[in-house]
């Protein structure tokens, strides 16, 4: 019997690693940038073209390498910070396994520019799947240049994995963000496609902040300082009032490296306990600087989850660091050290007799007169009498006919059904009694079904409430040109909108009615949240979930008192709808009560 195991070609082996380090333009990105920064650059570039498809480019300042070194750092586990198993625990650079170029060479076409200081000329490495194509010397710049052209050019079934140019664009931004919040002393800048995204000279952590995400961030953060012999923790937290609904603005690093821990992440929240709703989480920019022999990031190929020897005593510490800061300044703000001294303290004359005060009235006032109006008076009474808005209870007792879950309100044609008729029940419920029993409708689900269906049939905008103010928006490179995509919905969903040339800024001029400024932002950022989903999903249409979600967001909110026009308002649009019976998320909108279902409920 023939022999069965063979060992892999190096190129075959560097293709699989390829898979657990490089599974999109990202994680290539990211290798590439780590490298820059062990290589002590302090300017650093990023290009990418087709969203990293084409090309991504990195050039920086740093050391450089010699024509050796040049050839050599494309072989597998070639590394120059790594020499014996101990040193695993005592890292303190970004890359050191050795595998990321070798892996990056054998997936795409490689081209490496690099010189040293003390050299005149530099070299030139070119390489294609692994296999050296040539090397020469070249005139270049103190640093190195290394291009990625046509990634996944030889495993078109990893390429044709990728998703939108925007959404991978989105991810490689994404690891901007984490190697450049924590590396403020580093200038960068990130072009693509021959657009200048982001220009980050070397600043402050704060500034950092305000570089990437708008300089609204300045007045939003908390910081956060402690030195201990565990862990030494610097930093900044968000105020309460600025917690979000998603996690998307958590930034937690360890020795200068993002990571994933959720038990950390639920340290910082866990200081938010009866501060936010508990669906809300705040943004938060958080480095920790940990022993590297109490750690180990050697657990995952990424090097994004981290183990500690001290998990437990780290989580007490930020916990009680980040409470310290929300108490201590949230505090401070709200005492006045500067008291007015307006006030008059002097005393009075000697003589000085103060005067009586008066009561001015109407003594020909008689409240009990019946020719006083009754519009205030009999408006409160009818209020308050058991008739009011109860016509056709007669029928609702005597049919007791029984009705199906979930009637449709089209075919109701119910003429009992009059604006003296509807009621609030808990002010979250239209109620209605019909010959058939009483109509129970979500008057949440409900508008939000009008809404939805308004928006979609494209006959005209929603109403729109001009600002006082225009409100500017900012967003991230990647989402602006998302938002962008979105603007001809949103302009039809009632909003008036224009981009600044040249800049991630949206100006906001009007808004559909009944939405507040504060709610502005989140809004928009749940739009691109939501588009964002619905490109990663196949089947789900983009322009179906951003009227979702504009609709649950604008439609009439539980626990709201409805006047009588606005209660049968919203029941004669929800009879004009196409599908009156469920929400556009799925949710039954209404219900009937008979005279069994009650007398069922009363004896049970």
């Amino acid at each position: 019997m023939s022999d069965i195991i063979n060992i892999l070609p190096d190129s075959v082996a560097n293709q699989i690693a390829a898979g657990e380090v490089v599974d999109r333009p990202a994680s290539a990105v990211k290798e590439l940038l780590e490298n820059a920064m062990d290589a002590g650059a302090t300017n650093i570039q990023l290009i990418v073209k087709d969203a990293g498809r084409t090309l991504i480019q990195v050039i920086d300042n740093g050391c450089g390498m010699s024509d050796s070194d040049a050839r050599l750092c494309f072989e597998r586990h070639a590394t120059s910070k790594i020499h014996k198993a101990d040193d695993l625990f005592a890292i303190r650079t970004m890359g050191f396994r050795g595998e990321a170029l070798a892996s990056i060479a054998a997936i795409a076409q490689v081209e490496l520019k690099t010189r040293q200081a003390d050299n005149e000329l530099g070299t030139q490495v070119e390489i294609e799947g692994s296999t050296v194509k040539d090397q020469h010397p070249c005139s270049c710049p103190v640093g190195t240049s290394l291009a990625i052209k046509n990634l996944f050019y030889n495993v078109p079934a990893r390429r044709n994995f990728l998703k939108k140019d925007t959404i991978e664009l989105s991810h490689i931004e994404e690891v901007f963000r984490r190697i450049t919040l924590i590396h403020n002393d580093i200038s960068f800048s990130f072009h693509s496609n021959g657009r200048l995204l982001y220009d980050l000279r070397a600043d402050t952590m704060l500034q950092r902040v305000c570089q990437l995400f708008g300089d609204a961030y300045k007045d939003r953060l908390f910081p956060v300082e402690e030195e201990s012999d565990v862990v030494s923790i610097k930093g900044y937290v968000a105020k309460a009032e600025y917690a979000k609904r998603t996690r998307g603005e958590q930034y937690l690093f360890v020795n200068g490296r993002f990571i994933k821990h959720p038990m950390l992440t639920a340290a910082i929240e866990k200081a938010y306990t009866d501060m936010i709703p508990e669906s809300y989480h705040p943004p938060f920019f958080v480095s920790l600087s940990v022993d590297p022999s109490r750690m180990d990031v050697n657990i995952h190929p990424t090097k994004t989850e981290v183990r500690f020897v001290d998990e437990s005593p780290m989580f007490a510490i930020l916990r009680a660091v980040t409470k310290k800061a929300l108490g201590q300044y949230s505090l401070a703000s709200e005492i006045e050290f500067n008291p007015s001294t307006e006030f008059d303290f002097s005393p009075a004359p000697k003589d000085y007799m103060p005067q009586t005060p008066r009561i001015n009235y109407n003594p020909n006032y008689n409240p009990f007169s019946s020719q006083k109006s009754g519009n205030q008076t009999n408006r409160h009474a009818d209020n308050l009498t058991p008739s009011a808005g109860m016509h056709g209870w007669e029928d609702f007792f005597d049919e007791k006919k029984q009705t199906s879950e979930q009637p449709d309100i089209r075919k109701s044609e119910n003429p009992t059904i009059q604006s003296s008729d509807c009621f609030q029940i808990l002010n979250s419920y239209i109620a209605c009694p019909t010959p058939d029993g009483l109509l129970i409708v979500d008057q949440r689900l409900a508008h939000e079904r009008i809404l939805f269906e308004r928006l979609s049939s494209h006959e005209k905008p929603l109403a729109a409430q001009q600002l006082l103010f225009p409100v500017n928006c900012q967003f991230s490179a990647a989402d602006a040109d998302i938002f962008e995509e979105m603007m001809g919905d949103l302009i039809h969903s009632g909003f008036a909108i224009e981009r600044m040339k040249g800049s991630n800024v949206f100006v906001v001029s009007a808004t559909p009615d009944e939405l507040s400024d504060s709610e502005l932002q989140e809004l928009l950022d749940t739009l691109i949240r939501e588009c964002k989903g619905a490109m990663m999903e196949k089947f789900v249409d983009r322009r179906t979930r951003l009227f979702m979600t504009i609709a649950r967001r604008m439609s009439v909110k539980s626990q709201k008192p409805l006047c009588q026009e606005e209660m049968q308002q919203i029941i004669n649009d929800l009879r004009n709808c196409s599908m009156s019976t469920v929400a556009p998320g799925g949710e039954t909108i209404s219900t009937i009560l008979t005279a069994e279902k009650i007398g069922q409920l009363m004896n049970a």
